[in-house]
């Protein structure tokens, strides 16, 4: 593709310097701005150091320090109305919770900038909503462009475990016949860059979806290290091939691609132009020492069924932790024939890290332990194949899956049977 004029970065939006999130009040009224500052003092390691009330075309101030971090928060009431491109697969609704929402045309906006742990101040920001405005239907975050369902919200904020990198922001597909273009939201508001997928198409797409979201969560987890590498190396494909990934500006990634059907310079001019990557792979050690690029669409014929995608130290902890204290939803379910399968992180030698996590599949309970079934070939494990069975306990638990008529539950969704 040939550029008439050099490509330009536009500067960051609002909605892309700070964390904007628009909490939805039962009713069209305001009595829910009653007494919030007030509220807000009951946040466990939260203490308030300055507040100013909301005023006509004038937003009110919310000075906190929590955990040793002071944050200068924006409290407003807005006019608003939920697009339906909001309303994500990711989240789970039930009809009368859209249609009540609809009704409703003032939200409290809740304005925040973020410092140096995302996945901290989200949840901050989540647990000053509700706890603003306790009986809320919902939240627009607007900085990843989607809905957050009361259900998920009061889950979420009731646990002191952290969310984890995904729910800080979203993945659009954007199709066009076979081609997809896969892009970010909300990554802007943490201080890092969104990223893009070039020149997908609807046989990859999924792997591709797979491959941003591991370099977006790793690019989270890892800013407080400050690693000033531009690479990740973040899976393995089916022949062992290393995925190793990198990035760049769109401005100059561009020129890498002709003939683009999506993502090309004319989808830029009012919208994607502003701090936004382009995912690119390095073949090679070789490769990376020297910057060689080479794009996505060059491994399409490596995944295979099963593409290993790694996942960080903190999201396997996070996981383990949430998939221990929900554990009650597993033994509910199976007592109501429900099928669960339960991955438990078997030991290892120390050449092969400590644990090796893997699914079985659950047999029976009998008081605080479990009988489960192996239902795949270890890799590492000694001794243990596909088809053994065993007694564990809930402190062997890393992740559950529930399988429900037209759904899979776990720790993460568990708030829909609710």
């Amino acid at each position: 593709m040939l550029f008439k004029k050099e490509l330009k970065e536009s500067p960051l939006n609002q909605w892309e310097k700070k964390s904007i999130m628009l909490v939805i009040p039962p009713k069209n009224d305001n009595e829910f701005i009653k007494g919030i500052y007030n509220r807000v003092k009951k946040i466990k390691g939260l203490s308030i150091i300055e507040t100013k009330p909301i005023e006509v075309n004038k937003p009110g101030l919310l000075i906190v320090k929590y955990e040793n971090e002071e944050y200068i928060i924006e409290i407003n009431v807005n006019k608003f109305t939920l697009p339906d491109t909001y309303i994500s697969k990711k989240y789970y609704f039930k009809e009368e919770e859209i249609n009540k929402i609809r009704s409703i045309d003032k939200a409290l906006v809740i304005t925040m900038k973020y410092k140096n742990n995302p996945k901290k101040e989200y949840y901050l920001q989540l647990k000053i909503a509700i706890t603003m405005i306790p009986d809320l239907l919902g939240i627009i975050d607007d900085s990843k462009e989607s809905f957050l369902p009361f259900r998920w919200i009061k889950m979420t904020t009731d646990t002191d475990i952290e969310v984890s990198a995904n729910d800080l922001y979203n993945v659009h597909m954007v199709y066009e016949k076979n081609d997809v273009w896969l892009h970010t939201h909300g990554l802007a508001r943490c201080g890092l860059t969104e990223l893009e997928i070039l020149n997908s198409n609807k046989e990859n797409c999924t792997n591709h979806y797979h491959l941003l979201n591991t370099y977006a969560n790793y690019l989270i987890d890892n800013k407080e290290k400050k690693d000033k590498t531009n690479s990740a190396y973040i899976g393995v494909l089916i022949d062992r091939t290393p995925i190793v990934v990198t990035s760049l500006i769109w401005t100059k990634a561009l020129k890498y691609y002709k003939k683009l059907k999506l993502g090309n310079a004319k989808d830029r001019v009012s919208s994607h132009n502003t701090k936004t990557s382009i995912i690119f792979l390095y073949k090679s050690e070789e490769d990376e020492k020297n910057n060689i690029l080479s794009k996505i669409n060059e491994y399409d014929k490596l995944w295979g069924e099963n593409p290993i995608f790694f996942v960080s130290s903190e999201e396997t902890k996070r996981m383990k932790s949430l998939a221990q204290e929900r554990f009650n939803y597993v033994i509910n379910k199976f007592k109501e024939k429900k099928k669960v399968l339960i991955k438990i992180g078997l030991p290892v030698k120390e050449e092969f890290g400590n644990f090796e996590h893997i699914w079985f599949e659950l047999l029976e309970v009998k008081g605080e332990k479990f009988k489960a079934l192996l239902t795949q070939e270890p890799y590492n494990v000694e001794n243990m194949h596909e088809g053994d069975t065993g007694w564990y306990t809930v402190n062997d638990v890393t992740d559950w899956m529930i399988f429900e008529k037209n759904i899979t539950i776990n720790p993460n969704n568990v708030y829909i049977l609710e």
